[in-house]
């Protein structure tokens, strides 16, 4: 059992309840609560208007509030509430990830079309690529950092650094620090969007329909929130296409897990057969299960198996256990450490988001062009 625990962190939560209610009880309720407070506190400040307004999402909010109370008040209560933190920031996790299929389904695929397809497929590709070349060979960063910004800015943002992470299991300050990265500079581009869209009706350099911008914003900006932002400050209906848009890029965050981990097993097994030993946590790789999971529930939410009502329980919940992992992210995250990180995060955050604003509106042109 302890091979299948190391393999599946979610025999660990079974292992508990085995063992007895109590045991659980004692093991991880008070930190699982811990991170239910704090993500239920996040939730509650995701819904005002000056939070909305700033597209500071619940996710953003809970881990800020998580760093907070990580270098203020649990350094005291760690210990009891240790195993529930872990609890809520990996087998949540992963149950997260899964339940957000929810929110996409095949028939978003038809919506955006062939071109939106291949423009979501080269954004990504594109992105990825130029953080691993750019990280590594140009800033010397660690390649689990790089990873984990290199997903957050070619996918979807923070949701797309937590669902890494258990397939890097990296530390819980690189993952803070991809995180701040993609939501600063996902921020900059909420705002930039809009203002490039009025500058080019302005002085007319393209011919350019809401729609089609709203294809440009969801295929390259970080996050949901900041999409639906930036699209509405353009109109209702560059906003539609730039939702749709992005739902299909998060919707290609199950094959990326897939191939990033066979990726990493095959780095891994390179390293073996030259009897060196694996590069940090890789050595620890698992295939990501989950991510055919997620698959599996975007496949019944397109079969519309389930009701309305059972669909936005089920989406509220998904955001709930996310905010918890989110929290606990940062109750783990130690300042002092992303200070060590020092700049070269940030500079990777910002040439990545020049790509995504200045090579995105190049690939959405020229394949627009084509299929024209």
């Amino acid at each position: 059992m302890s091979s299948l625990t190391a393999k599946f962190p979610v025999f660990s939560a079974v292992n508990l309840l085995v063992a007895g209610p109590a045991s659980w009880l004692s093991k991880v309720a008070p930190g699982a609560l811990l991170s239910a407070a704090i993500a239920w506190f996040s939730s509650a400040l995701g819904q005002v208007a000056y939070f909305q307004q700033h597209a500071l999402s619940t996710l953003t909010i809970a881990i800020l509030l998580g760093i907070f109370f990580g270098n203020t008040v649990f350094p005291r209560i760690a210990t009891p509430c240790a195993a529930g933190v872990a609890f809520s920031k990996q087998t949540l996790l992963r149950l997260a990830v899964v339940l957000y299929g929810l929110r996409l389904t095949f028939q978003d695929v038809a919506q955006v079309g062939v071109a939106g397809v291949l423009i979501d497929v080269l954004m990504l590709s594109s992105t990825f690529v130029l953080a691993l070349l750019l990280g590594l060979k140009l800033f010397k960063l660690d390649r689990e950092t790089v990873i984990l910004i290199g997903a957050g800015s070619s996918i979807c943002g923070a949701a797309a650094v937590m669902a890494t992470e258990p397939v890097l299991q990296a530390k819980s300050e690189k993952i803070t620090v991809a995180v701040a990265t993609v939501v600063v500079f996902g921020s900059i581009a909420m705002f930039a969007y809009p203002l490039l869209y009025q500058l080019n009706q302005e002085w007319q350099w393209l011919t350019v329909s809401p729609q089609v911008f709203g294809i440009y914003i969801g295929s390259s900006l970080h996050e949901v929130a900041q999409v639906v932002a930036a699209g509405r400050a353009v109109s209702q209906d560059a906003a539609n296409t730039a939702v749709i848009a992005k739902m299909l890029r998060v919707m290609m965050l199950a094959p990326f897990l897939i191939m990033l981990s066979i990726y990493l097993l095959r780095d891994k097994r390179v390293a073996e057969e030259r009897n060196q030993p694996a590069e940090g946590a890789f050595s620890g790789i698992s295939f990501p299960w989950f991510t055919l999971g997620f698959m599996l529930v975007v496949a019944l939410n397109s079969l519309a198996c389930l009701s309305a009502e059972v669909v936005n329980w089920l989406i509220n919940f998904d955001g709930l256990l996310m905010a918890m992992a989110m929290a606990a992210l940062g109750l783990t995250t130690q300042v002092s450490v992303i200070r060590q990180a020092g700049i070269k995060p940030l500079l990777l955050g910002a040439l990545l988001f020049l790509w995504l604003m200045l090579g995105g509106a190049l690939i959405n042109l020229a394949v627009f062009s084509l299929w024209a």
